[in-house]
């Protein structure tokens, strides 16, 4: 593969493995899997619970190491980075949305989202700003001093979606975003994620069990027990 065509992909798995030890028992999470995602890509991960999903989103992301197999991220191999350098990398390169949304209660939205900037070297008024900006994006300029608790689950899952796009990351690994929304809140996070991926280029890989969050996407791939089944093109 050239040069120009490996910067081209944002993550490729070869034969990748992950097994996991219960007392005497070892459990398969994913035998084998290849995979390639390409920049600006936008893939939906669908599977039963226990079908590896959200332990590949984990390995992409560096939180695991695979029991076999490869897994690069942007041309790195996060199971070789030391401790030190993941965390650099995974903050200067990822974005994270979780389905609980993870926010601190004792902080303000402005104060969350500016949490992953304290890792980097913009001062506290730079800082700031971009915070500001990423609430803007995602529609809560009017929300800014606002608390978790003051927020609607919609609101607090947008200001969690401004968190994982505030250092401008590659890569956005987004875990069942949708799951703790209703369905108009919903409707609205799939659309910002999908305006990210469309207007800012940004590689979205998200995990959900709901075939109408997946039906955002790009790609959607389909996985039971630690196997890939099938990957359909979408037309959203």
């Amino acid at each position: 593969m050239s040069e120009a065509a490996q910067n081209e992909i944002a993550v490729q798995a070869i034969e990748l493995s992950k097994t996991f030890q219960r007392g005497q028992v070892k459990v398969s999470a994913l035998e084998s899997v290849d995979l390639t995602v390409r920049r600006g890509e936008f893939v939906a991960l669908m599977g039963p619970s226990g079908s590896g999903k959200s332990t590949l989103l984990h390995l992409i992301a560096g939180m695991d190491k695979p029991t076999a197999g490869r897994l690069m991220v942007l041309g790195d191999e996060p199971a070789t980075l030391g401790e030190r350098g993941l965390a650099r990398w995974r903050n200067h390169h990822l974005g994270f949305v979780f389905q609980s949304f993870n926010l601190l209660p004792v902080l303000t939205a402005i104060e969350n989202v500016e949490l992953p900037l304290k890792l980097t070297s913009l001062n506290r008024a730079r800082r700031r700003e971009n915070a500001a900006t990423a609430l803007k994006l995602v529609g809560l300029s009017d929300r800014v001093t606002h608390f978790p608790k003051q927020l609607s689950g919609g609101q607090e899952q947008r200001v969690a979606i401004a968190r994982a796009i505030v250092t401008d990351p590659d890569i956005i690994l987004a875990d069942e975003p949708t799951g703790n929304l209703d369905a108009a809140s919903a409707a609205d996070v799939l659309a910002l994620l999908q305006q990210l991926n469309r207007d800012f280029g940004k590689t979205i890989i998200m995990v959900t069990h709901d075939p109408h969050s997946a039906a955002a996407a790009s790609r959607l791939i389909h996985l039971d027990k630690g196997k890939f089944v099938e990957a359909d093109a979408l037309t959203a």
